[in-house]
């Protein structure tokens, strides 16, 4: 016997008087409604009504019952309630302070569409490690090397003028014998200082005979790109970002270079929701061109990849 359904329907037929209205009150037919009671009043072994008046009445024992069923019939609606509310509990995510607002609210409205109710945080790289860590969010889309990445994001030079060739080659950014030639430098956004692409970048500039200072992290994205837009200086960024800035983009020769991301998170329903059920649409927000679908116990499935430099 469902003890809940069945105090619903006493309830509803002595606040009613009638079975026939208290069915109709209680959304379910009068034969249910009868059913019910009567095994509610078997698994006690007392009589709830008296029937044999013209209008349904409590007997003493069903006065005496009708304040706990209430009290029953309440605490399922409000266990209902808070199921609810925590079904649609935000899932509150850091993600990279670089992606778009469009694509931040096209992300929100595809996990909408599957219920899951995002709450995005933009951070840079350090603080979305920080913010996982603390649990001060339920997750994050957080840096990590190419080679361990859920989602990969191809890296290249953007230049406010067209390039004179298909790659950059680090060697021709070297400033001329004369000391004519202005020292371009590389601008790198915060989201991109991170140990993994920092250090080969800076490596390869040395073995080249780059000057260190022509490879210098900027204070923002904005300050690199209107660094780049004004001058000859080349912000180190992805093609859709070169995009957004309306400015020329070229891949590196080497080394190659990606963005590397992957979700953290403490429960592993939030792990197998981000990974699987938003994989797609986390990677159109990033910009990434391919990368691997990992599920919560680590399992990866290569994508291919979507014109992506080898």
């Amino acid at each position: 016997m469902d003890v809940v359904a069945a105090c619903r329907a006493f309830v509803a037929v002595s606040g009613h008087g009638s079975f026939t209205s208290g069915a109709a009150a209680a959304g379910i037919p009068q034969s249910v409604a009868s059913r019910r009671i009567a095994a509610l009043e078997k698994h006690f072994r007392a009589r709830l009504f008296d029937r044999s008046a013209r209008a349904v009445r409590l007997t003493s024992f069903g006065r005496e019952m009708l304040p706990t069923a209430r009290r029953l019939v309440d605490l399922a609606d409000a266990m209902a309630d808070d199921a609810e509310r925590a079904r649609l509990r935000p899932l509150r995510i850091a993600v990279p302070d670089i992606c778009p607002p469009n694509r931040l609210a096209a992300l929100v409205a595809a996990g909408r569409r599957q219920r899951i109710h995002l709450e995005v945080r933009p951070a840079g790289p350090a603080e979305r490690e920080r913010l996982c860590r603390t649990l001060e969010v339920r997750g994050g889309i957080v840096a990590v090397p190419d080679g361990t990445a859920s989602w990969r994001v191809p890296l290249g030079l953007a230049a406010r003028t067209p390039f004179p060739a298909a790659t950059v080659f680090l060697e021709t950014l070297r400033t001329g014998r004369a000391g004519a030639q202005a020292r371009r430098r590389i601008l790198v956004q915060p989201e991109d200082d991170v140990a993994h692409l920092r250090d080969p970048l800076t490596r390869a500039g040395q073995s080249v005979g780059l000057a260190p200072a022509q490879v210098t992290v900027t204070p923002s994205l904005v300050d690199a790109a209107a660094q780049a837009l004004s001058s000859p200086d080349l912000l180190l960024c992805s093609r859709q970002q070169a995009e957004d800035f309306g400015m020329h983009w070229c891949p590196l020769a080497a080394p190659r270079l990606h963005r590397g991301y992957d979700v953290a998170a403490g429960a592993r329903e939030d792990l197998e929701q981000l990974r699987t059920a938003l994989h797609p649409d986390i990677a159109r927000c990033l910009g990434a061109s391919g990368g691997r679908r990992r599920s919560a116990e680590g399992r990866t499935t290569d994508n291919p990849p979507a014109g992506e430099p080898g």
